[in-house]
């Protein structure tokens, strides 16, 4: 790859590329500055007849569509005038892209040459026009207002004197130059991280500089480091942030202790995946005298430790978020902090922010406490052991009084106390009770099967299961849904109507009905339908649609599409309630280790509680702006991380026929997934060689056009591996034909 002559512009033929971009460009110079045609010519080194000719017919062109001026005879200006909007680009895997504002309804298609050096994702100032035909808009991008990154991972192809870093991402179009001094040791072929810093107006190319180098492609860590850094995450931490953790007073002293509500003799435990280490809530359980419970949701008080304008704090507001990818999770606090001092370990005091509750044998609250706690965990237990819990012990069996139970659990037998037992049983009587009223009141039940794999030492994937949510796994979360809504009501509702106290809400707006109207014009393929009439009839017939398609071939497929219909969850001091759970008032409150808005809300619960005035939401707004940002990022990167995996393992079968469900038809090709594993890769057409295939559209599928074969939407087909291809993140099948 060579670097091309610096030039304005080049001819293809007698043709002067890019002129109308090119004229805006010295137009825009000086927007009252006016200039004739000589004037133009000269700025971009035209002196041929033919040239200059050409510049005279753009000029008239421009200035019959409005989008410059003749502000005196052969004098020309930018038309002040012209619609301008400011919005978001969305660059395609072709280069094109799309332009999307407020102020239009519809996306609007910008070409390549169209961009302006506008990359995808960022805020850009554009001119949107009709088209010569009158019926569709089309996209000028005359400004970037704000690049959403200037770093990218790609593949270094190095010449004598400089290089270029092919970008991983299919969205980036454009190569980046990177001068010989700031190759920074890197070698041809390694896969690094560069950094833009300029794109001269005369260059194809933006220029840029190496600044890490992570590996050959290919290599594990190497593109798991990679993807971390596509997705502008960290994958360790500075070394002062470092320092400041290790310098935390980690003693819980008698005064502290004096300033909280002290919990530590009611059984307390925590429920959490085999293989975690940092354990961020825990349930405490009591029987009343009156017959009721007391059931406390204590978090840990990770705000106690992490002090606002501190480089711990700045840290864990900049990352926002943990990151769990397939083989490693990327912590928001350091270790000493998330599987330490503030993780709810067994047998250990730990200052903890409680939301206790007096319940009633019918799921029904009778009093609420929130504030600070310190607490001691009795017991810790993996879901797989709570679940054998449920599944062989009864309440009826249990005596007061009596010596350990013998419970086993996974094919061991394990010892564990009549009172855990008890709670164990009892918590997950009345969070079914809580999960009934939920479903009634329109609810939407997400239950999806998680795809995990088993790791070899190496880290290479030697099998894939799935993981399904049980009633321990609902148990949690029925408690942990609890405690969010009832923080969220505490704080944003009083005497019967809200308040405008600052809080931060985690909302979920109403599917669109257009995305609605495409989910059900593609599961009626599959003889599915819903009915959006009401909002109470959506949530029904989706919860029904969720339930029907369980088990079924086509049911990951369908899952995913009704997920996508619905609209995102994000962080805001504006509440619209939650529709997917169906509250009014819904927050964070129960993952500080984890998640920054927790911590946000931790720190306002405690403002309010100490009679604290509102304070002003526009900084909270930006937070909550940044934090939702980077979750969509981790959730890129955690999928990312997912099909990166899947690729790796489907590298050693290639051999092997496949099952499989046609979950996506395009132009190009048909996608599919294998059913044993949940892995998806495409069967292009051009590899199909029984027939010439064409793509309908309306009828979601691929015909052949000699035997009219068809390959439609959710159509069962076997398939065999053609290539896994790391470097790419793309998985190619052949399809076994009949």
């Amino acid at each position: 790859m060579t670097r091309k002559k610096k030039k304005i512009y080049k001819k293809k033929g007698n043709i002067v590329k890019d002129l109308t971009k090119n004229i805006f460009k010295i137009l825009k110079e000086d927007t009252f500055k006016s200039y004739n045609y000589k004037q133009i010519s000269s700025k971009l080194s035209i002196i041929d007849t033919d040239g200059k000719t050409q510049v005279i017919k753009r000029l008239a062109e421009l200035t019959a569509t409005q989008k410059i001026v003749e502000v005196a005879r052969g004098k020309f200006q930018i038309n002040q005038d012209r619609k301008y909007s400011i919005g978001t680009l969305d660059i395609t895997s072709n280069g094109n892209g799309y332009f999307i504002s407020d102020d239009y309804e519809d996306d609007i298609f910008i070409p390549n040459s169209n961009l302006g050096k506008g990359l995808h994702n960022d805020i850009v100032k554009a001119y949107v026009f009709k088209k010569r035909s009158g019926k569709k808009y089309e996209a000028d991008v005359v400004e970037i207002i704000e690049r959403a990154k200037t770093q990218f991972v790609g593949v270094l192809q190095k010449n004598k004197n400089f290089g270029f870093v092919v970008p991983d991402n299919n969205k980036m179009y454009a190569d980046i130059f990177i001068p010989e001094r700031k190759i920074n040791g890197a070698e041809d072929g390694d896969k690094v991280q560069a950094t833009i810093s300029d794109w001269p107006a005369k260059s194809k190319n933006p220029f840029g500089e190496i600044t890490a180098v992570l590996g050959k492609p290919g290599e594990h860590n190497t593109e798991i480091h990679a993807i971390l850094l596509e997705y502008d995450l960290p994958y360790e931490f500075p070394s002062e942030v470092e320092q400041e953790a290790a310098n935390l007073p980690i003693e819980i002293t008698k005064e502290e202790i004096y300033k909280r509500r002290d919990m530590r003799q009611d059984l307390t435990f925590t429920i959490d995946p085999k293989d975690a280490k940092d354990f961020d809530d825990a349930l405490s359980f009591k029987k009343l005298e009156n017959g009721n419970f007391e059931i406390g949701i204590h978090i840990a008080d990770v705000s106690h430790y992490l002090t606002p304008k501190t480089i711990l704090d700045d840290e864990a507001f900049e990352r926002a978020t943990s990151v769990y990818l397939v083989d490693r999770v990327v912590p928001m606090l350091p270790e000493k902090l998330s599987n330490g001092v503030c993780s709810l370990r067994p047998h250990e005091e730990k200052l903890t922010f409680s939301a206790v509750f007096e319940i009633n044998p019918k799921a029904q609250i009778v009093n609420e406490w929130f504030g600070r706690t310190v607490t001691y965990s009795d017991q810790r237990f993996a879901y797989e052991e709570a679940q054998s819990i449920i599944e062989n012990c009864t309440l009826s069996a249990i005596k007061p009084y009596a010596m350990p139970l013998e419970v086993s659990i996974l094919d061991k037998e394990y010892e564990v106390t009549p009172e855990i037992v008890e709670a164990t049983l009892k918590l997950d009587e009345l969070a079914k009770i809580l999960r009934k009223k939920r479903m009634q009141q329109g609810a939407i039940s997400f239950d999806r099967v998680e795809v995990k794999f088993d790791l070899d030492e190496a880290a290479n994937p030697i099998g894939v299961f799935f993981k399904t949510s049980k009633d321990a796994n609902k148990l949690i979360e029925e408690f942990m849904l609890l405690a969010n809504r009832k923080v969220a009501e505490f704080i944003g509702f009083s005497k019967g109507k809200a308040t405008n106290k600052t809080f931060v809400y985690r909302v979920h707006d109403e599917p669109d009905i257009e995305k609605l109207a495409a989910l059900e014009n593609i599961i009626s393929k599959f003889g599915y339908k819903i009915n959006t009439e009401t909002k109470e009839s959506t949530s029904e017939s989706l919860n029904q649609l969720l339930s029907d398609v369980q088990g079924k071939a086509e049911s990951n497929m369908i899952e995913t599409l009704t997920i996508r219909s619905m609209s995102k969850a994000v962080y805001t001091t504006q509440n619209i309630g939650h529709y997917g759970l169906s509250f009014n008032y819904y927050s964070h409150f129960t993952s500080p280790i984890r998640r920054y808005p927790d911590v946000m809300t931790h720190r306002l619960l405690q403002h309010y509680l100490e009679g604290g005035d509102t304070p002003k939401a526009i900084k909270y707004e930006e937070n909550c702006k940044h934090a939702s940002k980077r979750e969509e990022l981790a959730s890129k990167a955690e999928r990312a991380s997912i099909k990166y995996m899947q690729i790796k393992y489907m590298q050693d079968h290639n051999d092997e026929v496949f099952e499989g469900v046609i979950t996506g038809v395009t132009e190009w090709g048909i996608y599919v997934e294998i059913s044993t594993n949940k892995c998806e890769g495409m069967v292009r057409i051009r590899d199909i060689k029984s027939d010439f295939y064409s793509f309908d559209e309306q009828q979601f599928a691929i015909i052949g056009q000699n035997t009219k074969q068809m390959y439609q939407l959710g159509d069962a087909v076997n398939v065999q591996v053609k290539n896994a291809d790391l470097e790419r993140k793309h998985l190619d099948f052949n399809l076994i034909e009949n």
